[in-house]
């Protein structure tokens, strides 16, 4: 069984309470403050071509669709497929592997993941290469991802092992082990590393068993906490890291 199979068993074992932590509507005042602002920083999205890759029901499409762009939802999971058709109905859906996706060459400008390549061990790479082929030249991978080498990424792996919330491989990506791999097939446009208390406690409030009920009472605090923790934190604080690639 390979990654993504272990990781589609996995979700729809946690998918329903999945969907509900991490779409609700403080976390999506996270996404769009934390992810999707540096993620896309420079970029124009009218008009392109963007996939939303291991999409789930579609977090990042309704930005992207907001933005102007044309959007193809891919996820291995049918029911995640489904989900993701009926909530965006103008949006194209593909339900197929990150691995061997079928779709064409050189026909995306862009390709979103969010919170997806640290379940593909270990095939990391060839997904990687599969984006790079589906991608036109000068398009963009843009990726949220929590990385190693962190203080909370050592308290992660501690974690992982003792919580069902977490499949068996789930780890953390190495980003300067990726650029080696991809140097010729990328050009490293951005890398940001945040993430902090509104990380943990907003978006990722269902690894913390947080009743939903609770979430507005706390966010509009824990958000300008982040805001004003996050310049001083650099990579060994952070959380996670955003990456911007281009195809060379």
């Amino acid at each position: 069984m390979n990654s993504e199979q272990i990781q589609k068993l996995h979700y729809d074992q946690i998918g329903q309470e999945y969907e509900a932590h991490y779409d609700d509507a403080c976390s999506q005042q996270y996404r769009n403050r934390f992810f999707h602002q540096p993620m896309f920083e420079g970029l124009n999205l009218s008009g392109l071509k963007i996939i939303e890759a291991m999409c789930g029901s579609g977090q990042t499409t309704g930005y992207l669709i907001s933005q102007g762009a044309q959007v193809t939802g891919l996820d291995i999971s049918p029911e995640s497929i489904s989900s993701f058709r009926q909530r965006w109905p103008s949006a194209e859906a593909v339900c197929a592997s990150l691995l061997d996706s079928g779709l064409e060459p050189d026909s995306f400008d862009g390709v979103v993941i969010v919170g997806g390549l640290h379940h593909m061990h270990p095939h990391l790479n060839e997904a990687i290469s599969e984006i790079h082929r589906i991608l036109k030249p000068g398009g963009h991978l843009c990726f949220v991802e929590p990385h190693k080498g962190s203080v909370p990424d050592l308290i992660r792996q501690q974690w992982y092992k003792h919580d069902p919330l977490f499949a068996s491989n789930e780890e953390a990506i190495d980003v300067a082990a990726m650029k080696r791999e991809f140097a010729a097939q990328f050009v490293f446009s951005q890398e940001k590393y945040i993430g902090n208390v509104a990380y943990l406690l907003v978006l990722n409030s269902m690894v913390f068993r947080i009743p939903l009920k609770l979430k507005p009472r706390y966010t509009p605090a824990l958000l300008q906490m982040e805001s004003l923790i996050s310049p001083l934190q650099g990579k060994l604080l952070s959380c996670f890291v955003i990456c911007q690639w281009q195809k060379r």
